[in-house]
């Protein structure tokens, strides 16, 4: 891979649910070990957009590309460019039927063919990071809130993804327990993992964001580091946003 070209790269990507036009043309990039955050009003097609990337949606128009391979073409099979992609959802979206670590490691097992004693180091020193690895053998109804969205985020990145996707991670979360969720997403920054999410923590995506995308009504309205989208935007539209 040139190491200068995009590890994500979407070109005029088009969505409608029936009448409704969620998405009307976007283009991103996204380097290598960049956090990028979508922000913009709910119905703005944030969540959308993280749906085709990881290809839960298939696209009415436009390509996209993963370390220059265009993976929105049809004859690719999607499960094949969903190994490459971690994706974490508002409502955790864990198996109530297995452990956490059985959670953490399914698809290092299934999917990846890691054997089960190197899924579960991987798993538990995982667990061990985010400070839960004593909650490895109990099922999510055990845990709390951030417990159960850390141990999402921790599935999502056990299987080395090239590139993590956040959808709104936090709203579904009491006020108390959106800090450690967010203290796990600026760990992973450390790390250098490739993230894209969407956000209404605006101070979080100031503080964490490489690029910050206002999207407004399915397009790309401002794109840019996040003090100038923040502290100096270049549209009244952005500047009436987050006021």
């Amino acid at each position: 891979m040139n190491e200068t070209a995009p590890l994500l790269r979407l070109t005029n990507i088009k969505k409608r649910f029936g009448s409704n036009v969620v998405l009307r043309g976007i283009d991103l990039e996204v380097q290598a070990h960049e956090v990028v955050t979508l922000i913009g009003a709910s119905g703005s097609g944030k969540s959308t957009l993280l749906r085709i990337i990881n290809l839960l949606e298939t696209l009415d128009d436009g390509q996209i590309f993963l370390n220059g391979e265009d993976i929105s073409n049809p004859r690719i099979p999607p499960d094949s460019v969903r190994t490459k992609i971690g994706i974490v959802f508002q409502n955790y979206n864990l198996f109530p039927h297995m452990t956490v670590l059985d959670n953490v490691t399914l698809s290092s097992r299934k999917v990846h063919k890691i054997s089960k004693q190197e899924a579960e180091t991987t798993g538990l020193a995982l667990l061990e990071r985010i400070g839960i690895a004593a909650k490895a053998r109990v099922y999510p109804d055990q845990l709390s809130g951030g417990q159960q969205q850390r141990v999402a985020i921790v599935r999502a990145i056990a299987s080395n993804p090239e590139l993590l996707l956040l959808d709104e991670i936090t709203s579904a979360l009491d006020p108390q327990l959106v800090g450690e969720v967010l203290d796990l997403v600026r760990e992973l920054k450390t790390t250098q993992t490739t993230i894209v999410m969407a956000t209404h923590e605006m101070e979080f995506a100031r503080n964490v964001s490489d690029k910050v995308v206002y999207l407004k009504s399915g397009i790309v309205e401002e794109i840019g580091p996040p003090e100038q989208i923040f502290d100096n935007p270049l549209k009244q539209s952005t500047r009436e946003f987050l006021r």
